[in-house]
């Protein structure tokens, strides 16, 4: 199910297809941002004692899976996301 009435949906798609390329990335990297940003905010919530740098490793950890992380990461602790 979709939040977004047919009308609202329909002015969306002509503001995107309005975009230039360059504009559709930047967009997408923002909403990226927003997402991390949304996501650190989650795992600080449910873990207060976690510090800003702990909330990512948290995070990357949850995004790459524990394999990944430990190579990429091997001196970070494994925190629950």
């Amino acid at each position: 199910m979709s939040d977004t009435t047919p009308e609202a949906a329909e002015v969306q798609r002509r503001i995107l297809r309005g975009m230039t390329a360059s504009r559709k990335v930047e967009l997408l990297s923002e909403m990226c941002e927003e997402s991390r940003s949304i996501s650190v905010a989650g795992i600080r919530t449910r873990h207060p004692e976690y510090d800003e740098q702990q909330a990512r490793w948290a995070l990357w950890r949850m995004l790459y899976g524990d394999q990944l992380f430990q190579r990429a990461w091997p001196r970070a602790p494994l925190l629950a996301p």
